[in-house]
């Protein structure tokens, strides 16, 4: 079993910042892609922000230039550094993983979501 757990959402005033934290435990023989996706009310999840087990990343149009999505492979752990937030940020931000699991002498991979943590971006 895999749990991943974020921490690091709260209120901000535009143009602040904020850190995500995303981190990975249990049964993890190594982690493949994680990213950043978000949800605001009424709307479809989005992706936001990707890195490989490299370090490559990649980002939405919207948030390029301002979030940097970091990864700690020690740590099993992955960022969301948020700078010049705006109102339209405001939603719930979810960590997902594909990670590679051990059963027995075999090895599977699997995708796994974290609890959601709220940014709320308002004056």
């Amino acid at each position: 079993q895999v749990q991943l757990v974020e921490s690091g959402g709260g209120l901000v005033q535009p143009g602040g910042s904020l850190r995500l934290s995303c981190a990975a435990s249990g049964n993890i023989f190594s982690i493949m892609h994680m990213a950043w996706f978000r949800q605001s009310p009424g709307k479809q999840r989005e992706l936001v922000a990707t890195i490989t087990s490299g370090g490559s990343t990649n980002y939405a149009d919207s948030v390029k230039g301002r979030f940097t999505i970091s990864r700690d492979n020690a740590k099993n752990t992955v960022y969301l550094q948020m700078s010049s937030l705006k109102p339209e940020d405001t939603a719930v931000y979810y960590c997902n993983a594909r990670i590679l699991s051990v059963a027995g002498e075999l090895t599977y991979p699997r995708d796994y979501w974290g609890q959601g943590t709220q940014v709320t971006v308002s004056s």
